[in-house]
This record gives C-alpha cells, structure tokens and sequence, in this order.
C-alpha cells in the first residue's frame, strides 16, 4: 500500500507541474520571477529534467535504504509544496486557478501524507 501512495503522489505532483507550465509557475520563484518570460519558461522547464530524474532514479535506488529515505523526503515535500502554494494563493503572480489545479495540489499532499503514515505504521514506528 504504502508504494502505491508514493506513486499516487509523484503522480499528482507530475500532473501538476504540466499545469504549472500552463499557469507560468515561475513567477512564483524567487529566482526566476525577474528573468525575462523566455527565459525564465526555459530555466523552469529543464530544471525539471534533472528533478524527474531523481525523483525516477532515486524513487527506485537499488539500496533500499536510500530508497526508502528519498521516498519519505519526496512524501514530505509534497505536503511542504502544499503549505507553499497555500502560502501564495494571494499573491499577485499566483496564476493557478480553478479546482483541478488545486486538487492536484492538495491531492499530492494528501498523497504524501498518506504514505508516510502507512509506511511508519508498517515499521511499528505508529500505533
């Protein structure tokens, strides 16, 4: 089950960075948001090369120890990349709108949440 969570998640979260092209996500960035447009689409889109990569390559690591560490910091960030965007609702740059930009959102942290409970309780690190 936990696995299946983990998934789940990368997967919203995936699906939710295709809409954060479409809603110009780095003008939420700080270090993006004074670049040029053209620019700035082009350093968010192949930052995102590497990040899937490691999500993929270290997601799966052969080490199980590495695996398991990197899919709860993954789990984790889901739910912090959630606070964030719940942080930037008002913000002027905030282009995101409607209810499946944010169910994508909120479902990845639901997602992450989730795993990370079902997975200490598998551990007997929970009640």
């Amino acid at each position: 089950m936990p696995s299946i969570l983990y998934y789940l998640g990368i997967a919203f979260l995936f699906t939710h960075e295709m809409d954060a092209v479409m809603y110009a996500e780095w003008q939420l960035l700080y270090f993006l948001r004074d670049m040029g447009e053209a620019s700035a689409y082009s350093v968010f889109l192949i930052l995102h090369v590497p990040a899937f990569f490691l999500f993929f390559w270290l997601g799966h690591h052969e080490n199980s120890r590495v695996q398991r560490s990197f899919r709860y910091l993954a789990a984790g960030f889901l739910v912090v990349h959630a606070v964030i965007h719940t942080y930037n609702a008002d913000s002027p740059a905030n282009q995101f709108e409607g209810v499946l930009s944010y169910s994508l959102i909120y479902l990845a942290a639901a997602s992450g949440l989730a795993y990370i409970i079902t997975s200490w309780r598998r551990r007997g690190q929970l009640g």
